[in-house]
């Protein structure tokens, strides 16, 4: 197949996150894909060094999702999830309940990772009103974060340039810093040992807002998007216990860290922190069928269940397809691939190959930092005077010229494969960086 056989324009399809007119002056199409690969349009196979966008972790088409997913589409396609049910989305939750961290016990299903932090961020106003604490109506998230393009996610969110275009958005929301200092931090290996105290920050905003203002704080634990920032050791922590301190909702953002990216079920396990919520997505399904989720712990879910009269609706929120048959078909094979497969410890045993994969790389042309968790990686690379973003896309399309994908965050690469990836693959993906990086000015 070639560009000449596709018979529909290019024009019509507003592509997101994307410059348009440079891409389709020179379309980059996926056709298929199969385990670690995808096959692009000319016939080439490309190495998926990103899982998609962080969501692949079972690999591309496995069988039993497959199987699974077509099997439900010929059983029931939907079902209405507004005072009706089917039984499988019970089932599912019950299974999701049992892997999460302490007592984040109840899950309310939406379709994106968007839609999950829009979700947890409203949960969290209607408790505190529940619990009549309705003047805790604001909002904290952090520098250099994504939680998604909802209203209530961008607002929360604090990359620059998503925000710019659509104004001022939400008020009464502010910002913790983001937790990276290169000055520190350069070419650690897993978490930083200096920035801890970065946390504190949200002793001064509970000084400057109160903290009877303040409904919840929203993290990710690895800011994935951004361009892997990984937290210092003990920071988690110290947002934890502040948290605590003012009666304020923690939020983990973990659509890209849950599911055995970093080795665990979830980041909150690998840094051994438990949040009040915690959003889910892409992992949920191995990014087959659109799928997200909020956990909720067992305070916030009985209050907002004891505010309420019997026969009244707790929560006035949710969507046409939530859990909906497809997605959670998908999500039930998905968690069987994990476990038969045991991919979480397979993620964790190959965590030690893939950090001296990543930081060999050190020393390379143009490479000023490179950073891991998990099986994440981030290759930082010295951007062009007067040109941010310019030569690290030259990596990006040189890599995919090469037959490997890799994922553009600004002046960062950032490396998520699928958890199935072996080690040939990995060195595939690392020496494929460093000779793009050797030639590219």
């Amino acid at each position: 197949m070639t560009i000449s056989d596709i018979s529909n324009n290019l024009d019509a399809f507003w592509m997101p996150f994307t410059a348009n007119r440079q891409f389709k002056n020179a379309p980059r199409l996926l056709v298929s894909a199969k385990g670690m690969y995808y096959t692009s349009h000319d016939g080439r196979q490309i190495l998926d060094g990103s899982a998609g966008l962080w969501c692949i972790n079972a690999g591309h088409c496995h069988p039993k999702i497959v199987e699974a997913i077509r099997t439900q589409a010929g059983e029931l396609d939907y079902a209405p999830p507004f005072q009706m049910a089917h039984p499988k989305a019970f089932e599912l939750s019950s299974r999701l309940v049992t892997m999460t961290p302490g007592e984040l016990d109840h899950v309310f299903f939406a379709n994106s990772g968007s839609e999950a932090v829009d979700t947890a961020l409203k949960i969290a106003l209607a408790y505190h009103r529940a619990r009549g604490d309705a003047g805790r109506v604001r909002l904290i998230g952090r520098e250099r974060a994504y939680h998604g393009v909802g209203f209530g996610g961008i607002a929360v969110g604090g990359m620059v340039a998503n925000r710019k275009q659509f104004g001022a958005l939400f008020a009464g929301v502010d910002h913790l810093p983001h937790t990276y200092d290169p000055k520190r931090q350069a070419y650690s290996r897993g978490q930083p040992e200096q920035g801890a105290e970065l946390a504190d920050a949200l002793e001064r905003l509970v000084g400057l807002h109160d903290a009877s203002t303040i409904a919840a704080v929203i993290v990710e634990p690895m800011a994935g998007s951004t361009g892997v920032l990984i937290p210092p050791k003990g920071y988690l922590e110290r947002l934890r216990t502040i948290c605590d301190k003012y009666g304020i909702l923690l939020i983990f953002d973990e659509v890209i860290t849950g599911f055995g990216r970093l080795g665990t079920p979830f980041a909150a396990d690998y840094f051994g922190v438990e949040p009040d919520m915690m959003t889910v997505a892409k992992g949920i399904t191995s990014g087959t069928v659109p799928m997200s989720a909020v956990f909720t712990n067992n305070k916030i879910f009985d209050t907002l269940i004891g505010a309420t009269p019997e026969g009244g609706i707790e929560l006035a929120h949710g969507y046409t397809y939530s859990s909906h048959p497809l997605a959670v078909a998908a999500s039930l094979a998905t968690l069987d691939v994990y476990r038969d497969e045991g991919l979480f410890q397979r993620a964790h045993d190959l965590s030690p190959y893939w950090e001296d994969a990543v930081h060999s790389l050190k020393g390379t042309r143009h490479v000023i930092d490179l950073r891991n968790v998990g099986l994440v990686g981030a290759v930082e690379i010295e951007p062009r005077p007067g040109a941010p973003g310019k030569r690290t896309y030259d990596v990006f399309t040189g890599c995919y010229a090469e037959g490997v994908l890799t994922r553009q965050s600004g002046d960062i690469i950032c490396l998520s494969p699928p958890l199935i990836v072996e080690k040939s693959q990995i060195d595939q993906i690392i020496e494929t960086l460093r000779k793009v990086l050797m030639r590219v000015d």
